[in-house]
């Protein structure tokens, strides 16, 4: 197909033909993507001060200053070019009830952050919680209207965001306290290749929507709670090779809540993630860790390395996940004590879950079990688990630092979370099943490419595909 973007055109049309497959099954559905027409992509001189509605095209390499809430109205396209960055002045954000492309490269991306000079990072072990302008919410971050038809960002930073929504903004939706918010099921969410660094509560909500989130960066999301993808009734799609760290709950949680009528059930495909230290600043007991499927959400979820994280794979009993429609394994756990250990298979007493072993992960799960153990038990493992299956990243907090809590592990920073050669994940992934594949594929206005699963668990593949952070 071809694409074509003219600034002095008067339309562009975009259209998409792609399949995808239902659930496991080797049978495709074809899908047709709505048709854009847009107004001309006029560009947007740099000034003083961006705020109220916006059309057009910021130029690349530009820096763009924010200083009141952004709307693009619906019918309307914002298209943000490669090296662009945008400050906040305050607690403002963009509202999106047409259709924003944030198209970053890996050699120029693109900065959403908070407009101060003197702001730093506070990353460091044992950095005070409660003074990090990571969960400080500094600006009200990006949200996706009930008509926003394509939200893509490829190679984009998003920082310090998730402050509450106010003014113009608020009407897009009410009180939302998010990073990025998406709230049409219709609608096709890209997130490719991109970072968020700090929210006040998850990095990103979703209330319906056709996604694609692949091959990006979580970092110590959510302050006291909070998911790197928190995803409700009516999502639905692919959640592939992200690393996520240091994150209040979980990587990626999908539930069924408040379904959107004709749209169907929460749906996910998550595989190929690195989901490390997560679940500790989650305040309420029995919730944190890793992945969860809840209250009538599928899916699946296959080839992911999980590392001291408070809980394995979640399979919700109340209220409880599509257990009939969800399948899972070939992950790789790792657990410096034997909390981690023994919560790989967490229990129902605990934390309400009934999730079934499986030969095909690392550990073996039926190890961990002893004779007569029924669904959601409790079980206490042998302590030759602590410490074993090292996945053996090229550089990674694994053991754990001497002297280090779970919750100080939060960012990347210098680890390198690719596999060296000698690693347990390499040649155990599991391949038989497809992405779902719900948006289109397209280089810059749909996913750029639906990756497969690999061959290997974890969001890097020994021969360099997969996440490129």
């Amino acid at each position: 197909m071809k694409q074509f973007l003219n600034l002095t055109a008067c339309l562009i049309v975009i259209g998409f033909l792609f399949n995808s497959c239902k659930k496991v099954a080797d049978s495709k559905d074809l899908y047709k993507a709505p048709v854009l027409v847009a107004k001309p992509f006029a560009p947007i001189s740099e000034t003083s001060c961006l705020s109220g509605a916006l059309n057009g095209t910021l130029i690349a390499g530009k820096t763009y200053h924010v200083c009141g809430n952004i709307i693009v109205n619906a019918g309307d396209t914002l298209i943000i070019q490669p090296g662009v960055t945008i400050k906040f002045s305050g607690n403002y954000g963009i509202g999106v009830n047409g259709s924003l492309f944030s198209l970053g490269t890996q050699a120029n991306p693109i900065w959403f952050t908070y407009d101060s000079s003197t702001l730093t990072k506070t990353d460091q072990p044992g950095a005070n919680v409660v003074t990090d302008p990571a969960f400080k919410g500094l600006w009200a971050g990006i949200v996706g209207g009930k008509t926003c038809a394509y939200l893509v960002l490829k190679w984009t930073h998003i920082e310090f965001a998730g402050g509450t929504a106010t003014g113009s903004l608020g009407a897009v939706y009410p009180g939302s306290k998010y990073p990025i918010l998406f709230q049409n099921a219709a609608g096709n969410f890209v997130l490719e290749d991109s970072w968020i660094y700090g929210s006040v509560d998850d990095a990103i909500r979703t209330y319906g929507a056709k996604i694609a989130f692949l091959r990006n960066t979580f970092e110590k999301c959510g302050y006291t709670g909070g998911e790197a993808l928190n995803a409700k009734g009516s999502t639905i799609g692919d959640y592939a090779y992200n690393v996520c760290i240091g994150i209040a709950t979980n990587g990626p949680k999908f539930s069924n809540a408040n379904p959107v009528i004709g749209f169907g059930e929460a749906e996910a495909r998550i595989y190929n993630n690195t989901i490390i230290n997560c679940g500790y600043r989650r305040s309420a007991a029995g919730r944190g860790g890793s992945i969860n499927f809840e209250q009538g959400a599928a899916g699946l979820a296959y080839n992911n390395i999980m590392v001291n994280c408070k809980f394995g794979l979640r399979v919700v009993s109340n209220p409880i996940a599509d257990t009939a429609n969800i399948q899972y394994g070939n992950n790789l756990t790792y657990g410096d004590s034997a909390a981690v250990i023994n919560n790989i298979l967490p229990s129902q007493s605990v934390s309400s879950a009934i999730t079934a072993p499986r030969a095909s992960d690392i550990p073996n799960n039926f190890l961990l079990i002893p004779s007569g153990w029924k669904l959601g038990d409790t079980y206490s493992a042998a302590v030759n688990f602590i410490g074993a299956n090292n996945p053996q990243f090229i550089n990674g907090p694994v053991p754990l630092p001497t002297g280090a809590r779970f919750q100080d592990v939060v960012v990347v920073g210098n680890y390198n979370f690719r596999l060296q050669s000698n690693s347990p994940a390499i040649n155990k992934g599991f391949k038989g099943f497809a992405p779902k594949g719900t948006v289109p594929v397209d280089a810059k206005y749909g996913v750029t490419e639906l990756t497969p699963p690999g061959k290997d668990m974890g969001a890097y593949q020994y021969d360099g595909t997969g996440n490129q952070h």
